[in-house]
Order: C-alpha cells, then structure tokens, then sequence
C-alpha cells in the first residue's frame, strides 16, 4: 500500500452573491477530481501553470481546506474524514513548507519560540535545553547560525526565512512534507544547497516530499515520478526522466518545448509548441477535455467528452484521446497543411533553373542597343547639319523679298536661327553694308 493515496479529490469553492440573502451562484473548481500514490521515500513533482491547483492540493492534504468530494488516505487513514481532535495529533506526521515564508511565520516570535512552539504541541523533547539542543542541529543542517534562535523573521533575508520554514518542518519529524515552491525565493546556489539538502535528509531520516514548483529543471532534479496539472486535474502523469524523454500529453510537450536547452545547435532545431490563449477559469471550466481551447491538435470529441488517466506503458499515463495518434504524428496539428499539399512549396524551387538562363538570354538585347548607339546617334546628328542651310536659305530669300528695308530686323532673326552654319552668317553682314552704302 503507499504512503500517501488520492483518489477522486475535489475542492470547489463557493461563489456568492447578495447582501441580505448570502446565496450561492456558482463555485471554483480549484481541484476537479486528482487520483494519485506516493510511495514511501519517493518523491513526487506536481507541475502546472499559475492557478491550475497545485497549492491548493497541497493545502486539501493537510486539511488546511475542505475536501468536497473523494479521499486522502496516509498510511491506512483517511485524513479528510478525520474529527479535528484527532486530526491535530495526526498533523505531526504531515507538514508543510509554504510558498510564502515570511507570511507563515509569526513577526512577534523569535526563531527559537517558532520552531519549538510545534515540539511542545507534539511532546517532542523533555525539556526547553533539549528542544534548543535539537533546534541548533537542525538549523545547522539547513544553513543557518545557531545565533539566529534569538532574532526575528524580519531580520533575515527571503532565503534564509524559507530556511526557517523547512527547519520547522523538520523538527517535528514527520513522513511527508509538502513543499511548496520550496526554491522559488532562493538564490541559485543556494537552490542547490537546499536541493542537495532535502536529499540528503531523506535518505537519512526516510521522509517522503510533494515538490510543487515551477522550475522543472528543479522538479526533473528532485523527482522520481512527476505529475502535470492543468485547470485542477491531472492530463499526465510518469517517471521523471520517461516523462522528459518523450511526453505524450500537448500540454505537456508544450511546457517541455518553452524550456531552454544550454545547446545552442539543439536550441535552434528543436520545435516550439506556443499555446494560444489564455486560462480558462476555473469557476467556467470548459466542456470535455479541459485543455481542448487551447490544443494544437483538439478534435470533436474532445469538447464532448473528457478523457480519462489511463496508462500507456511502463507507468506512463496520460489523459488525451489522441495520445497515440499524436506521438505516432498521424494527427495534424490545427493550421499545418495536408501532407498532399506538403510538395507545393517545392514547385518554386523546381522553376528555378528554368528561370536562370533568362537574364543571360536578355544580355545580348540589352547589349546591341549599346552597340547601336553611335550608329543611331550618327544620323540625328548630321540630319540638322544637311537640313539646316535649307532653311536657312529659305528663310533669307523670303526675308529679302517681302520686307527689303528692314534688312537689320531680318538679319538680326536669321542670324539667331542660323547660329549652327557659318556661311549664312557671313552673307547676312555684306548684305546689310552694301545697303546702307
């Protein structure tokens, strides 16, 4: 039997409305049905986006929220069920590390009175020297000083306050702690220092971690079976490093595609799955598959029906309809073309070598009118030489006899026209001197 099992786990929040009447209209759908085991001293990834529900799983575990509907069962015992008298004694066994240290820790109380305050609760240690004793130990293996017992959590740093809260976990001993974003406020030393850390403490003290985070290079690092959320359910779940090698679910290969590989060659040829649009809420969740609005490859029946986890292999299991279809790659993608259309894109490349040749086919038109240049100017230019005393002589002649006196008017106009011949220029002269002689 494992440790920790889940089965059909819901958490719906109310929304209300009215002043007067505080009446219901609907609910969130934080977490809609999430079955899953955690064995004894494994640890167990739970990965998604920013309000799919992974907190708020965490928190339904250690009843820090109401379960509505299914079971959490710890070593035999339904928690979910639990009076709250038992419940408090139960709680030693489950504790958590929160997202946000500061908020959980209590600004009035020095380090010392936080972390023995549960022991006392839970009759850990004899007296106040042992317990102090056993809180040095502990802080020393997290990475603080012992003389932190007497300072307050506004006196240390974020890093240093999420150290805090895991040795406040620690002290109580329990078998599974629930981390969440454990690292998310750490430096990245000191990630791996804390990393390294909760390692090494389970395999010294036996405990068994529900890591929620962002950073799957974290979760990939920490993580024997890992867990994808998406909208308050599970679509995928398997071991660590089969679930890297080759995810099955879209939403999966989608966030395996947005992280960055340190190669810069498998950088550039890997694909990049984008996922287009937003979130849906989670008080309106969508029909059927709760990821269809967004999938590159959704179908009909995936807004019709919603699919179950099913096992595909080797403890691999994936909620999709189309898993196979989609890893076989016989499943287009929306907006990829047909693979009968795939050959048009090289019908350009084909015209290529026909097209070639035809700047080299054009070089010679292009060069003869260069070569016949001189010989097309040739004519344009003696053609006014050879029409040009024509003219001119026509014009002196009509000059001459219609207006006689006026000879300078005349000759002033068939000098202007017939400044490009030099003999019609000389007559004009000795036309005027004779007549005036």
């Amino acid at each position: 039997m494992s440790l920790l099992e889940l089965d059909g786990v819901k958490v719906h929040f109310p929304v209300r409305k009215g002043l007067l009447f505080n009446r219901t209209v609907g609910h969130v759908y934080a977490v809609d049905g999430i079955s899953l085991k955690v064995e004894a001293g494994q640890t167990y990834g739970l990965v998604g986006e920013s309000g799919c529900g992974k907190t708020t799983l965490g928190r339904a575990v250690l009843r820090l929220v109401d379960v509505t509907d299914g079971s959490v069962v710890l070593d035999g015992t339904d928690v979910a069920k639990l009076p709250e008298k038992e419940l408090r004694t139960f709680r030693r066994r489950l504790q958590m590390v929160f997202q946000d240290p500061l908020g959980s820790l209590n600004p009035r109380q020095n380090i010392e009175s936080i972390l023995s305050e549960g022991m006392a609760a839970h009759g850990i240690g004899a007296d106040q020297d042992e317990r102090r004793e056993r809180i040095r130990d502990i802080l020393a293996k997290v990475g603080l000083p012992s003389n932190a017992l007497s300072r307050y959590p506004h006196e240390f740093s974020g890093g240093q306050r999420q150290r805090i809260g895991i040795a406040r976990a620690l002290v109580l001993e329990p078998d599974l702690i629930i981390c969440d974003e454990p690292v998310s406020a750490l430096d990245v030393s000191i990630q791996a220092q804390v990393i390294n850390l909760l390692e090494e403490l389970q395999e010294s003290m036996g405990l068994t971690y529900l890591v929620i985070a962002h950073d799957l290079a974290v979760v990939r690092h920490i993580s024997d079976v890992i867990g994808v959320m998406y909208l308050g359910s599970l679509v995928e779940e398997a071991p660590s490093d089969a679930l890297y090698e080759e995810p099955l679910h879209p939403y999966t290969r989608a966030l395996m595609s947005a992280v960055p590989v340190p190669d810069p060659e498998v950088e550039d040829r890997r694909e990049r799955i984008l996922l287009h649009g937003d979130l849906p809420s989670p008080a309106n969740p969508p029909s059927g598959c709760r990821f269809h609005t967004r999938c590159p490859w959704a179908q009909p029946k995936c807004a019709e029906e919603r699919p179950e986890l099913t096992d595909a292999g080797g403890g691999h299991k994936v909620a999709c309809h189309f898993a196979g279809e989609i890893k076989a790659g016989t499943l287009r993608r929306a907006g990829e073309p047909e693979p009968s259309a795939a050959p048009e894109p090289s019908a350009p490349a084909k015209t290529v070598p026909s097209q070639a040749p035809a700047p080299e086919a054009e070089t010679p038109e292009a060069e003869t009118p260069e070569a016949e240049t001189p010989a097309a100017e040739a004519p344009k230019d003696e053609a006014p030489k050879d029409e040009a005393p024509k003219d001119v002589a026509l014009k002196e002649d009509a000059a001459l006899k219609e207006d006689a006196p006026s000879g300078a008017e005349a000759s002033e106009g068939s000098s202007g026209e017939g400044k490009p011949e030099g003999k019609p220029e000389g007559k004009a002269p000795e036309a005027k001197a004779s007549g005036e002689k």
